[in-house]
């Protein structure tokens, strides 16, 4: 095997896991069991292996860690601030995963004591530059808004305006009106009447189709 003669850095994968739960944008974090920064929480994730490809890594380390399963990733941007990891040089590439909480069974393993989630608006201390990642995370997620797949992806394949509203307002955290709201949905051609109701609701669906 050829060795390369100059220092190289390491690399981890992480995965920002959004839901909303109660009515609030939430993230799912793990409490780190090993040092460095043992006891503080973290964003799922972990070194790649050498046979491995980033998403796959990406996917790995999050099932190991909190038994979950992403559907689909967006890779979000690589950070390599020099000393963000204390153990040696090492550069993560960021993913968001977009999940419906209801569908979620979260349970911690390797090497995280813990595994639980945490509203946006109230997060603990995190470990290493994870705020820093939580926070271009969000950012992504609210600029994202008008796409088609982005706040269906909290709810069921068929949701009422009133719950795709909901979503938008837990996301950005200010309230909307609905009336306005569901003009503005409805003229981008997002959203397509699916002519089936609950409890008197209308229901939509996504105009990119998610089956």
């Amino acid at each position: 095997m050829y060795c390369y003669e100059y220092p190289h850095p390491a690399v981890t994968t992480d995965v920002v896991v959004f839901a909303i739960r109660d009515g609030e944008l939430a993230v799912l974090l793990i409490e780190r069991g090993q040092e460095p920064e043992r006891g503080r929480w973290a964003i799922p994730g972990g070194f790649i292996d050498i046979d491995e490809d980033l998403e796959t890594t990406a996917r790995r380390e999050l099932r190991e860690e909190t038994g979950v399963d992403a559907g689909e990733l967006e890779q979000l941007h690589a950070f390599g601030r020099p000393d963000r990891d204390p153990r040696e040089r090492v550069i993560t590439v960021a993913y968001i995963a977009i999940l419906r909480a209801d569908e979620i069974s979260v349970r911690a393993a390797t090497d995280a004591a813990d595994a639980a989630w945490f509203p946006i608006r109230d997060l603990p201390e995190l470990a290493f530059d994870h705020r820093e990642i939580l926070a271009m995370a969000h950012e992504r997620l609210c600029a994202r808004l008008d796409d088609p797949a982005t706040a269906p992806g909290f709810l069921p394949c068929e949701f009422t305006m009133a719950e795709l509203v909901a979503v938008h307002e837990a996301i950005l955290g200010v309230p909307a009106d609905q009336r306005e709201f569901a003009d503005r949905m409805l003229a981008l051609g997002t959203l397509e009447a699916t002519g089936a109701e609950r409890q008197g609701a209308r229901l939509y669906r996504a105009s990119c189709s998610r089956q």
